[in-house]
């Protein structure tokens, strides 16, 4: 094996892959760097293949809520492994993994496994279209459901970096039966449900939207998009593919004391593998094929490795709620103390947080919505990410992103994360 340093190595990638990155978030164009590439990683640190060490609050954007490598999901998974890698067949460990999360998110009487975030997300609208009869979908300006044409609208994460307001090879007919609201602007939804009177099947939203910067719902606004639903037959879609779990085992709905028809979960319910699962009620899971007409399937869907490491990863954070008392602490003082040294350097700037998610925005505007978050100044960021890499501490490498806090993060990271952000910030 020839050794290569990241510089090398992304100029290889860049032959055989489209722009050397297999995900646009992985880019580092925004921010004005060469993407990293991480060789190995351990509780809250990852090392580049240079060796050098990183404070990690990517944690694969968002999975590894035990920090890395955690040796009893470790175990686990080699001896999985060792069973097999992939069946094709039902196992005994999809029936656990069902049972778990019905168990936890109250909402999810049944559920579907799938391999990602982005399937969940198409495959949960067509449930809706098929349980409504209807065909509309309303989401939200920001809101990132994944990379299905239907969602491509007015997106959030990578795409917001890019500039990109939806995406080449969408066709119009894909998106025609997209509607786009304003996040925390009720009126927004029910002006859409007015010039639409029969004709949406469900409000796809996050809970808490993570995709635009962290982004609060204000008081009253999910229980009323939820009501409006009810006035109109249509379903409430809750994405919970970043919150699930993290927010708190029973995710973003039981922390704002919300119950969904349908939710979708992503990466965290495989422990960092390829996972994702979509749920809801009884009576509209009952129309997904085989028992139903809405057809879904997937070869890898349920695999037994991931089960194996999914199930490992819930049940520890089921059997000690202290984990998540540690994650928010940890995420507390560094959104307060990041908040203190915005004010104490003046910059125009502000910090987004709720439970163990965090952004550090800069704007000078209070980010409700996605119109808000376009006003960051991302060049700003773009040098504040910088500084914070030469300390050791490894951002989102795009402005709205979260940053993520596991349990193996200490209070000692977290010191150090706001001593090298005072010396990077007190320059900008």
């Amino acid at each position: 094996m020839v050794d290569m340093n990241s510089f090398e190595l992304f100029e290889e990638a860049k032959q055989y892959i489209p722009g050397g990155v297999n995900s646009p978030v992985r880019d580092f164009s925004s921010v004005s760097g060469t993407p990293r590439f991480i060789e190995r990683a351990k509780g809250a640190r990852i090392w580049d293949v240079e060796g050098k060490e990183y404070i990690d609050y990517v944690g694969s954007w968002g999975p590894m809520i035990l920090g890395h490598a955690q040796q009893e999901v470790g175990e686990a998974v080699k001896e999985a492994v060792d069973r097999g890698l992939s069946f094709g067949a039902s196992t005994r460990l999809e029936n656990e993994m069902a049972k778990l999360i019905c168990q936890v998110v109250p909402s999810v009487e049944m559920v579907r496994m799938v391999n990602s975030g982005t399937e969940a997300g198409m495959s949960v609208i067509r449930v809706a279209r098929g349980y409504t009869g209807k065909n509309k979908i309303i989401k939200f300006e920001g809101c990132y459901h994944g990379h299905s044409d239907a969602m491509l609208v007015k997106a959030g994460s990578g795409v917001m970096i890019a500039g990109i307001p939806s995406s080449l090879g969408v066709p119009p007919s894909c998106t025609s039966d997209t509607l786009t609201a304003v996040f925390n602007d009720l009126e927004s939804v029910r002006s859409l449900f007015e010039n639409n009177r029969g004709e949406v099947a469900a409000v796809m939203m996050e809970l808490l939207p993570a995709n635009m910067g962290v982004v609060l719902p204000e008081e009253g606004f999910l229980k009323g998009v939820k009501q409006l639903c009810e006035e109109n037959e249509a379903l409430f879609i809750a994405d919970e593919v970043i919150t699930g779990f993290r927010l708190g085992l029973g995710g973003a709905q039981e922390y704002f004391d919300i119950k969904p028809d349908l939710s979708i979960f992503g990466k965290i319910i495989g422990g960092g593998m390829p996972v994702g699962a979509y749920g809801g009620k009884r009576e509209i899971m009952s129309t997904v094929a085989p028992l139903g007409g809405v057809y879904q399937a997937g070869t890898l869907s349920g695999n037994p490795v991931a089960m194996t490491a999914g199930i490992t990863q819930l049940s520890i954070l089921r059997k000690n709620p202290e984990i998540y008392k540690h994650i928010n602490k940890m995420s507390e003082i560094l959104k307060e103390g990041l908040k203190s040294l915005v004010k104490q350097y003046q910059l125009p700037a502000t910090v987004n947080g709720i439970g163990s998610l965090s952004t550090l925005l800069f704007s000078e505007k209070a980010i409700k919505n996605y119109t808000d978050a376009k006003t960051c100044d991302t060049s700003l960021y773009a040098k504040y990410f910088k500084g914070m890499m030469d300390k050791g501490i490894y951002l989102a490498p795009a402005q709205f992103e979260a940053s993520f806090v596991s349990y193996a993060h200490t209070e000692e990271d977290i010191e150090k994360t706001l001593d090298s952000a005072d010396k990077v910030l007190k320059t900008l």
